[in-house]
């Protein structure tokens, strides 16, 4: 057999005569891939990728070890679940969690455990056992929301008569406090709204721990044991983060009003009325979107026993 020649052309030209050319140098090292580790750029043609720096090595140095890898443990890190937080899971109350709208019912709901159901009619949140229309009697409540024209009249009537004393009271106090100042300024004016605000701030109590730019300073009217008894009052400010729920303890709390939500049922239960929108607010709702947002600073709430029977809430 003769020798095959080989060509030192360097073209990567076709020759017409052969059906194959030499292969120059840089396509014959293109094969493989050089080891990148500083002490070694042997050309391996099966080389491994470290997929923490991304870089080429041989079989050698294919471990992050080997290659003193400046990204180790990178690549794990990726892959592993993030880290779980060190600071407990808060367990669920009546602070940080909703509660079933069942009137009988004390479930927490949207949790873990008891994840909530909004009823498409009545647009309330409920729990597993409550969800459906029959279980929670659906017809004859009050959407969420809304007012129908029937029950309007029952519930004006109610609340004339819940706040019959509230009025009085506040007449009263507001003659007082009124027939001193000199000049008397307009009621409805910006600046004497601006002026009650201020003197509000001044004199509210409330937790200190709230940051200024989140606290709602609101007057808050309890409710008495007695008819002939004046119901107690205050000016308080409470986090505009604060659930409704929690507002009502602190509140019932600083009036010295007994508070048995817990223990009770309807008949017994306080809720909370907003007098500038008419409205209950829900127990669930956060202070600060409640009554769709219409609670605000220098707002007066009272804090009503047995409401929520008469007005089926």
């Amino acid at each position: 057999m003769s020798p095959i020649t080989v060509s030192k052309k360097q073209s990567s030209g076709t020759d017409d005569r052969e059906s194959y050319t030499q292969m120059v140098d840089r396509d014959l090292e293109a094969i493989g891939r050089h080891c990148q580790y500083e002490f070694c750029h042997q050309l391996d043609f099966l080389p491994f990728r470290c997929e923490s720096c991304r870089g080429t090595f041989c079989l050698e140095h294919r471990t992050e070890i080997a290659h003193r890898c400046p990204k180790e443990g990178e690549w794990a890190r990726r892959r592993s679940p993030k880290p779980v937080s060190n600071q407990p899971t808060e367990k669920p109350n009546i602070y940080n969690s909703d509660q079933c709208s069942h009137v009988s019912c004390k479930t927490l709901i949207n949790t873990l455990k008891d994840p909530g159901v909004r009823c498409p009619n009545c647009n309330k949140q409920y729990c597993l056992k409550h969800r459906l229309k029959e279980e929670h009697d659906c017809s004859n409540i009050t959407p969420k929301g809304a007012r129908p024209a029937g029950q309007a009249a029952n519930a004006n009537d109610t609340l004339r008569s819940m706040f019959s004393r509230v009025r009085t009271w506040g007449k009263d106090k507001s003659n007082s406090a009124t027939a001193t100042l000199t000049p008397k300024p307009k009621p409805n004016s910006a600046a004497a709204r601006t002026a009650e605000l201020n003197a509000m701030k001044k004199s509210a109590k409330g937790n200190a721990s709230v940051p200024a730019d989140r606290r709602i300073y609101l007057h808050v009217v309890g409710t008495s044991d007695t008819q002939k008894a004046e119901p107690p009052a205050g000016d308080f400010f409470y986090d505009s983060r604060w659930k409704v729920g929690r507002v009502l303890d602190d509140a019932a709390k600083r009036l010295a009003v007994e508070n048995i939500n817990n223990r009770g049922g309807e008949e017994t239960r306080l809720r909370i009325f907003h007098v500038e929108s008419g409205e209950f607010l829900e127990f669930s709702d956060a202070l600060g979107s409640a009554a769709n947002g219409k609670v605000k600073s220098g707002g007066t709430i009272v804090l009503l026993r047995g409401a929520g029977v008469v007005l089926g809430k």
